[in-house]
């Protein structure tokens, strides 16, 4: 459970390669970014092993209204196919391995149906080409409070989708932070989902700010995911209330939560 700092919340308004740069003098030994697509994928390619940390996860590109993502959008197939190509180009560089899929946000008036078709096809067609490179796409819930319209909020329906595309390389995407925003039982959530799980993150429930490794519900589920034996990234997507190397001191209270649990 290595710990990936989210360089597109962790550092902001810096270079990315200034922020590549701080991961790695904060000890992380991996990285997200949400959205790499300003810079070719070979230069990512070279910051990244010049610090020697992993690309642990990317997002597809938003929409060119910066849409929350276009996969559940119907009419702009062409745009997501485009989209995910890109999304991969970058996986085959870095070595990257998840892909989260944005939805994306139909609007009040959307036939759901046709979202919800749209969606399916959209990922079947996706999965064999992200299989081919060795990489999983996930689907995120995103909580109603921060992203209102998102298709999915509950972790639940995303596995709904990914139960009826049937392919192995489409995944979920666990964010604590969008499970307690919608005031779930993280460790139950956890269980009811635990089959399709490819990558956790999160933050703090209020503010998105650093976790609290002394909230019982985020301790049960960091506990879970051990006893579980997820060896997968904990991404650390949050906000800094201040800057981010002087709110990384929960990090003893993870590092001492993992040191017990494996005892």
């Amino acid at each position: 459970m290595k710990l990936a700092a989210n360089l597109t919340l962790l550092y902001p308004g810096l270079p990315l390669e200034e922020r590549i740069a701080l991961a790695e003098r904060d000890g992380f030994e991996g990285v997200e970014i949400l959205f790499p697509y300003d810079i070719t994928p070979r230069t990512l390619h070279g910051l990244l092993k010049r610090h020697g940390l992993t690309l642990a996860l990317i997002n597809t590109p938003p929409g060119p209204g910066g849409e929350k993502g276009l996969a559940c959008l119907p009419g702009r197939e062409e745009e997501f196919r485009r989209a995910m190509q890109a999304a991969l180009d970058i996986c085959q560089e870095t070595g990257c391995r998840i892909v989260h899929a944005m939805a994306g946000m139909p609007g009040r008036n959307a036939d759901r149906h046709a979202c919800r078709r749209t969606l399916v096809e959209n990922l079947r067609l996706a999965a064999p080409l992200a299989a081919k490179a060795g990489v999983a796409l996930t689907l995120e819930a995103l909580n109603r409070l921060d992203m209102p319209g998102y298709f999915y909020y509950l972790p639940e329906q995303a596995v709904d989708i990914i139960r009826e595309v049937g392919e192995d390389a489409v995944r979920l995407q666990f964010d604590l932070y969008h499970c307690q925003r919608e005031g779930l039982d993280l460790v139950s959530t956890l269980h009811a989902v635990w089959p399709w799980v490819r990558h956790v993150q999160f933050a703090h429930p209020q503010g998105r700010h650093e976790p609290d490794l002394s909230d019982p519900q985020v301790k049960a589920a960091l506990r879970w995911l051990v006893c579980e034996g997820y060896a997968g990234w904990v991404g650390c997507e949050y906000v800094p209330r201040e800057d981010a190397r002087s709110g990384l001191a929960w990090r003893s209270s993870y590092d001492a939560l993992l040191r017990k649990e494996r005892s």
